[in-house]
């Protein structure tokens, strides 16, 4: 199973702030680091500020060396396809491919009126979400030298340049996930690489990748071929003090993070990592909540990696 490292910078995180992390998910051995894409915190006053998750990410390409990069997710509200398309492929040339991309339909109106971004009711998201699928990775499987054309409602696109980022390393992984019962697993099922279902417990999880599967067996595409993967918020503590000294530093219950999240001793972890594994998932999310905690991540790439190998 591959453990990777979530954050939510627009809790209060500058560059600083996420390249530490960053740094120290590499140096513990972690396969990669992800950040939301929001502009707006869901709680408190969100200082020092908002960061944008493409200019982060596109600092984190140039100053780190081996971990994968991306998000979790980009909201389709907020930036058109073929710019998006265009800065993700910039990104990855500037982390030697190590970029992935996750796209969803965007739900967080308040940050939307915020910044003036419109949100249109939630089936035009999802309309809109399904064109720039189209339009983002029919740019980056067009080989370059040669362009692009949609003919869409919303974003038709004529003569755009191939980015041709599809060659021999695969390409730009795309990551699609969430709740919905018809449209998401369709989604999945034709344009992703990767489906995530996040902060469900275990038996809900499975009923997700299920849904999935069928949406890929109905395409005629392998399911097999799908990775799948879990998100939730951890809280390692192998004593009583740690666990309740982190759980605090988040502000959160040590009894809601066990029955929610991946919280207790390393060895509660693992055993929870195991429902999940047995649920089909074989991808992590660790969702930090605390950045400036850096031992938190050395305690589980310490206690919690070498149980999972």
């Amino acid at each position: 199973m591959d453990l990777r490292i979530f954050t939510e910078p627009q809790q209060g995180a500058t560059y600083d702030d996420l390249l530490a992390v960053a740094r120290a998910t590499e140096d513990a051995g972690f396969d990669a680091f992800f950040r939301s894409d929001h502009y707006l915190h869901m709680s408190g006053d969100g200082s020092p500020g908002p960061t944008d998750a493409w200019v982060t990410l596109a600092g984190l390409a140039r100053d780190t060396t081996r971990i994968r990069l991306g998000t979790l997710v980009t909201a389709a509200t907020f930036r058109l396809p073929g710019p998006l398309a265009v800065q993700v492929a910039n990104v990855a040339q500037m982390s030697g491919g190590r970029v992935e991309m996750g796209l969803g339909a965007g739900w967080f109106e308040a940050e939307h009126t915020a910044y003036g971004i419109p949100f249109p009711d939630v089936r035009e998201r999802f309309d809109r979400l399904e064109e720039q699928l189209a339009v983002i990775t029919g740019l980056w499987r067009t080989p370059r030298g040669e362009t692009f054309d949609h003919d869409g409602s919303h974003y038709p696109i004529v003569d755009a340049p191939g980015l041709g980022t599809s060659g021999d390393d695969g390409g730009i992984p795309v990551i699609i996930g969430g709740a919905g019962k018809r449209r998401t697993p369709e989604l999945a099922a034709r344009y992703a690489d990767e489906f995530n279902a996040a902060f469900r417990p275990a038996a809900e999880t499975g009923e997700l990748f299920a849904r999935v599967r069928a949406a890929c067996e109905d395409r005629r595409r392998d399911p097999v071929e799908l990775t799948l993967s879990s998100a939730n918020v951890v809280c390692l503590g192998n004593d009583d003090a740690t666990l309740r000294r982190r759980a605090a530093a988040i502000s959160r219950d040590v009894d809601e993070l066990r029955a929610n999240g991946f919280a207790g001793s390393s060895d509660e972890i693992v055993d929870k990592l195991g429902a999940f594994a047995e649920v089909g998932t074989t991808r992590v999310y660790l969702q930090v909540l605390d950045l400036t905690d850096l031992d938190h991540l050395d305690d589980i790439a310490a206690t919690v990696l070498p149980q999972l190998s």
